[in-house]
């Protein structure tokens, strides 16, 4: 390997690991996988970790050990697009080595477990602990929006305001 393909690909490994460090999502797109989405995780040995597919977790759907995938960060100060890069996906065996080495960094970043310290063990029983490793390759990012049309609800349908609801507020305020 020539320096100048040396520094290329140690460029490309620094740019992939600080950009994913520092980002507190990433959006991955699972080989097969209509879309992608957006999952925490931690940098950890090189590679980004994910605890999913149990209750209370996130979905790791198009996933597979020995498979691929397909990961783009984004800017954690601006929201926009940084870089994507191609990851093999490796999934952990529970009380391996590599697992109990990954679960102990997810464990300092989950927030909100119902289960506090016993989480780990429940992960162990019904998650998967997977570790999304870096091919070396960088993909050009996407022109355009990628977000999906929300699906029509009751829910997320804007009512106007009431007529009477600014002067109630500023009753409020004039009181204090």
């Amino acid at each position: 390997m020539t320096s100048e393909l040396l520094d290329q690909a140690l460029v490309t490994q620094a740019l992939i690991e600080e950009a994913t460090k520092k980002s507190g999502l990433i959006w991955v797109q699972g080989a097969g996988e209509p879309a992608a989405c957006a999952l925490w995780h931690v940098w950890h040995e090189g590679a980004a970790c994910l605890v999913g597919d149990g209750p209370g977790e996130q979905p790791l759907s198009g996933l597979v050990g020995g498979g691929s995938a397909e990961v783009t960060v984004r800017s954690k100060d601006k929201g926009g697009r940084l870089v994507s890069w191609t990851a093999r996906v490796v999934q952990l065996e529970p009380a391996s080595e590599a697992w109990e080495a990954a679960v102990a960094e997810l464990k300092g970043k989950r927030l909100n477990a119902p289960d506090g310290e016993a989480m780990t063990g429940r992960w162990a029983r019904e998650c998967r602990v997977l570790r999304l490793e870096p091919t070396g390759t960088v993909l050009p990012l996407p022109d355009g929006d990628l977000a999906a049309r929300p699906v029509p609800s009751p829910a997320t349908t804007r009512e106007p305001v009431p007529a009477g609801l600014p002067k109630l507020l500023l009753k409020k305020r004039k009181r204090k």
